[in-house]
């Protein structure tokens, strides 16, 4: 017969003559119960789905464990929710909240060996412990598609905004090297915005010009926007770092000069189509995660249904519900 103790009880100190008890014995209780709002968004986007097919998998259909969308939602979701390391997902694996997100609820999820193995594959071919590998050019255009399928209708003109900047790396990551500017270790990805959309984030080492690989970013990306908007004005910014003969050579420049002092670059800020006409419209990711993602929740599951019960407290419900409906709503 199974022996059920009583969790430990930690007493602080009284207020108004009452006493202050905590124990850990408040059932499935979450941190992460906005993360649905994230499923929501990838059923309207249909980015998990897309960007399984961006990836070439060698194993043999029959003993597949874990899919490479599962394993790509474990990642991408747990990455929004800031789990970044693999490590966490040694905890995450058995959690229901990421089992809702990923779609398997009734077996575990990928442990971080195995999503260590998805992530660190070998440069060349497959080798016994390494039979998935991503095609990188085509999750370089799937960017560039969703960037497209945002829109209803060809914009009269787009401005793509080049622009490098630091990874901070505090281990011995591979092509880490000193960056003199930034003043430690650190990649140096080239990134391309159109307003607030991604349209590349292409990784990079630190030790190479900070525009190196630019014209052929450029002329990758004017191509694939070309083939669906033939008539589009695109016009190219970017700061004097990117001043090059090639490029000045090749098409028109606008220069953009930017003084943030010694504070982090504030640009780089992600929203969602549904908090477009919102107090959040123009949020950091951040501020996002804490306030609409990292809603407490109790969470029960039973045969027919999972449950997530947020705190009634919870300052941001408005903006939880319009949000929610939104996506539900949105084209596909």
């Amino acid at each position: 017969m199974h022996t059920q103790c009583n969790p430990e009880q930690l007493e602080f100190s009284c207020v108004e003559r009452r006493r202050v008890v905590v124990a850990f014995d408040g059932g499935r209780v979450c941190s992460d119960g906005g993360a649905l709002l994230l499923k929501r968004t990838d059923e309207a986007l249909g980015l998990l789905d897309r960007l399984a097919h961006c990836f070439a998998d060698g194993r043999q259909a029959g003993s597949i464990e874990h899919s490479v969308r599962s394993m790509l939602a474990q990642r991408i979701f747990g990455l929004a929710l800031g789990y970044e390391d693999l490590n966490d997902h040694e905890r995450l694996h058995t959690d229901t909240v990421f089992g809702v997100l990923a779609g398997k609820l009734d077996e575990p999820l990928a442990g971080k060996s195995t999503l260590n193995r998805l992530e660190l594959f070998p440069r060349r071919g497959l080798s016994r412990y390494h039979r998935i590998r991503p095609d990188g050019e085509a999750i370089e255009r799937l960017f560039v598609e969703l960037f497209l399928d945002s829109y209803r209708s060809a914009p009269a003109e787009i401005v793509l905004d080049l622009d490098a900047t630091d990874v901070p790396l505090h281990g011995e990551q591979e092509q880490r090297f000193f960056h003199g500017y930034y003043d430690h270790y650190c990649y140096l990805p080239l990134y391309v915005f159109c307003g607030r959309q991604p349209l590349m984030a292409r990784l990079r080492p630190a030790n190479i010009d900070g525009a190196a690989g630019a014209l052929e970013a450029v002329e990758q990306l004017v191509g694939q926007i070309r083939a669906r908007w033939p008539k589009t004005r695109i016009v190219l910014r970017a700061d004097s770092g990117f001043a090059r003969e090639a490029a000045a050579e090749a098409r028109r420049v606008v220069a953009k000069a930017e003084q943030t002092g010694d504070k982090a670059n504030p640009r780089f800020v992600v929203t969602s189509l549904a908090l477009a006409r919102s107090e959040l419209a123009r949020a950091s990711a951040q501020t996002i995660r804490l306030t609409l993602l990292k809603i407490g929740a109790v969470v029960t599951a039973s045969v027919r249904r999972v449950r997530f019960a947020l705190s009634e407290t919870c300052p941001h419900q408005a903006e939880f519900i319009a949000a929610c409906r939104a996506l539900g709503v949105a084209p596909r």
